[in-house]
């Protein structure tokens, strides 16, 4: 059974929520702010599967505790997060995508589109998924990618990706020299729909450059193609 953490302040919201997701066969512990949250995350005898993250809480806002999340040691900091806000201006998502949010979903939503925004994350996150299809190694130069581990490195050294980012990495490397539209990509990840409008998937391409390429503003591996979408390039180093 996996173990949801649900940082949240209001209490009405979160009784709601855990009752639902328990009887769709999860586990959940609950946390009133973002300090309880992160000490649960690093104390919990089971370990978390994802932390269903509110961006406004009495302590500290959902957005550092998303930071410290992502700076803790080992496989903690790889625990995938699904921000909750209930802010409509599109900067605190971006924001929250920027520092290693896998998704978010404004509020008010509907139960049943958090269970299956949920799941959607939790099967990117599992190891050896499609364990016998196709290559597990991906190597252009000196990139190179695990499926198995969900690693990638740069000369060696780890890149710094959420499980989410390295589903989108993944898939444009495995097409390499193939352009593809958000849209394709968007499924091929089996993520969410992609919403009007949308541009979150330009975000995680964002925070993939930063970490796989020598500069950021003039990539060489993920190329962008003005209207259309985005192609991994082939020959690289």
């Amino acid at each position: 059974m996996n173990t949801l953490l649900l940082i949240e302040d209001d209490h009405r919201l979160a009784h709601m929520v855990g009752e639902y997701l328990q009887q769709s066969g999860f586990e959940v512990v609950h946390a009133a702010n973002g300090l309880t949250g992160l000490r649960e995350l690093q104390e919990s005898t089971t370990p978390v599967s994802l932390v269903l993250l509110d961006l406004m809480l009495p302590d500290i806002d959902g957005l550092e505790v998303c930071r410290r999340i992502r700076a803790l040691p080992n496989t903690l900091a790889q625990t995938p997060v699904l921000m909750l806000t209930a802010k409509g201006d599109p900067m605190d998502r971006i924001v929250g995508l920027e520092i290693g949010a896998d998704d978010y979903l404004p509020k008010p939503f509907e139960p049943r589109e958090l269970l299956a925004r949920i799941r959607a994350v939790l099967r990117r996150h599992q190891p050896g998924q499609d364990a016998d299809a196709g290559n597990a190694v991906l190597k252009f130069g000196s990139l190179e990618l695990d499926r198995h581990a969900r690693t990638v490195t740069v000369h060696g050294k780890a890149c710094d990706l959420t499980s989410y980012q390295f589903d989108l990495l993944w898939v444009l490397a495995e097409r390499a020299g193939r352009v593809l539209s958000r849209d394709q990509i968007m499924e091929a990840v089996r993520g969410r729909e992609l919403e009007a409008f949308d541009r979150s998937i330009d975000v995680h391409m964002g925070r993939i450059r930063a970490a796989i390429e020598d500069d950021a503003k003039t990539p060489k591996r993920i190329l962008t193609v003005r209207g259309v979408g985005y192609v991994f390039a082939k020959h690289q180093d």
